[in-house]
C-alpha cells in the first residue's frame, strides 16, 4: 500500500508539501507551460517502446477523508485544506471514461483562452464545451467538475485559468471603493441594490478601499439584504452589508476576505436562516468547502454566527416554523460527520434535528418590519462585541 502511494505520489506533475496542498495564482504564461508538461507526459507514455500507455491523471483527492482544518499561526482564521493524497482519472476505468477526456476538453479551451488574454465565467465555458463536445458535457455540474479537477492537476487557482466563476453577490454601507484609474464609489449612497460585485477578482484584488465601519454583516439573503439596506441599518450602526444571495459564490468570499485583511479589527457576522443550509452557508464562508480545498485559505474569514440561533426561538410565532424537508437532513447529516464543526455549532444543529423544525429571518417580521434592525444591534450588544 505504501509503495503504491509513493507510486502515485510521483506520477504527480508538479510536486506538493505533504502537510498542506494549495493552487497557485500563476501567470498564464506559466499555466500554459503546465498544460504542456501535461500533454507532452501523456505523450511520452503512449509513445513508450516497451510498455505504451494511456497514463492517468493524478488528482489531489477532494475528499473528506483527505481534508482538516487548518488554523492560522498568526490570526484566528482557520480554513479547510487538503493533505498530500491522490485520487486518479483513467480512461481505461468505465466508472471516469468520461471525466478523463473532460478534464483534457477543459485544460484545451483554457490553454486557448489564456493565449487569447482573455477571461470567460463558468457559464460561458459550459456553451462552448456543449456546442464542441456535447458527448461530454450534457450539464454545468461536468463543466464545474473538469474544472475542479484541472485545478487540481495543474495546482492552480481556477482565475489563473481564465475561468471566472459568476457573481450573485453585492455590498452596501460604509465603504469607498475605487479602482485604479475609474471613479470611486460611494456604498453608502446607493440604492437598496447595493453594489454589484464582479466576478473578476483581478478587479477585486485591485481595489482601493476605505471605511469607517466597525462591523461586517453577511446577509444570506438578497431579501433580507435590501430590507436592511432600504432600512439604512449602516446609519445606525456603523456597518457594510453583504451577500451572495444564498450560497457564496467564489467573488462575494474573495472580496469579504479582502475586506477583513484590509481592516483586521472589523468583526464579520453572519445573518442566517435557522435551518442546516444556514449554517453550512456560515461554514462555507469560515472554512471554506471540500471541493475547493486546494484555494480554501484564500477565502476563509473569521465569521462569527449573529442569528438566528436557539435562543432567539422565543421570537418565533409557532404558526412561523416550518418541518425540516428531506434536504434539510442530508445537509445535516453531511455536516455532523465533518471534521471541522464547533461544538456550539453542532449543538444548534443537533437541536434542529431534535425538534424536526427550521425557522427563517423573515419569521421576525411578526414584530414590525423595522425589528430585524433592532434585532441586529441588541444581538451584536449582548453578545458583548463591542
Amino acid at each position: 500500500m505504501a509503495e503504491a502511494a509513493a507510486d502515485v505520489a510521483a506520477a504527480s506533475l508538479f510536486g506538493a508539501d505533504r502537510r498542506l496542498c494549495s493552487a497557485d495564482i500563476l501567470a498564464p504564461a506559466e499555466v500554459r507551460a503546465r498544460i504542456e508538461v501535461a500533454v507532452l507526459n501523456f505523450l511520452a507514455a503512449l509513445a513508450s517502446p516497451t510498455s505504451p500507455a494511456i497514463s492517468v491523471l493524478p488528482l489531489i483527492s477532494r475528499s473528506s477523508a483527505n481534508c482538516s482544518l487548518r488554523s492560522g499561526l498568526l490570526s484566528d482564521v482557520s480554513s479547510i485544506y487538503l493533505s498530500y493524497a491522490f485520487c486518479k482519472r483513467s480512461l481505461m476505468r468505465e466508472s471516469n471514461g468520461k471525466a478523463f477526456v473532460r478534464v483534457w476538453k477543459v485544460m484545451e479551451m483554457c490553454y486557448k483562452i489564456l493565449g487569447e488574454g482573455k477571461l470567460v465565467h463558468q457559464r460561458e465555458l459550459f456553451y462552448k464545451l456543449l456546442s464542441d463536445s456535447p458527448k461530454y458535457f450534457s450539464c454545468q455540474r461536468h463543466v464545474n467538475r473538469a474544472i475542479q479537477d484541472v485545478v487540481s492537476l495543474l495546482r492552480c487557482t481556477r482565475q489563473s485559468l481564465g475561468v471566472m466563476a459568476s457573481s450573485r453577490g453585492a455590498l452596501i454601507g460604509r465603504l469607498v471603493l475605487h479602482e485604479p484609474g475609474e471613479e470611486q464609489i460611494d456604498c453608502s449612497i446607493l440604492g437598496a441594490s447595493g453594489h454589484a460585485i464582479t466576478g473578476d477578482l483581478n478587479v477585486l484584488s485591485k481595489l482601493n478601499l476605505s471605511s469607517d465601519a466597525r462591523y461586517i454583516i453577511v446577509v444570506e439573503k438578497d431579501a433580507i439584504f435590501q430590507r436592511l439596506a432600504e432600512d439604512r441599518l449602516y446609519n445606525q450602526l456603523p456597518c457594510i452589508l453583504i451577500t451572495a444571495k444564498g450560497y457564496p459564490d467564489i467573488a462575494t468570499r474573495f472580496i469579504l476576505h479582502r475586506l477583513s485583511q484590509t481592516f483586521p479589527n472589523m468583526l464579520i457576522f453572519a445573518l442566517v436562516d435557522w435551518n442546516p443550509a444556514g449554517l453550512a452557508i456560515l461554514c462555507t464562508y469560515k472554512y471554506g468547502s471540500i471541493s475547493m480545498g486546494l484555494e480554501s485559505y484564500r477565502y476563509a474569514c473569521n465569521v462569527k454566527w449573529l442569528g438566528l440561533r436557539g435562543d432567539d426561538l422565543q421570537l418565533i410565532p409557532d404558526r412561523a416554523f416550518q418541518e425540516l424537508k428531506p434536504r434539510d437532513l442530508q445537509i445535516a447529516k453531511s455536516l455532523l460527520s465533518s471534521k471541522f464543526l464547533q461544538e456550539s455549532h453542532r449543538a444548534e444543529l443537533m437541536l434542529m434535528v431534535e425538534t424536526g423544525k427550521r425557522a427563517e429571518i423573515e419569521a421576525l417580521y411578526s414584530h414590525g418590519f423595522d425589528f430585524l434592525g433592532k434585532y441586529i444591534a441588541r444581538k451584536i450588544v449582548q453578545g458583548d462585541y463591542i
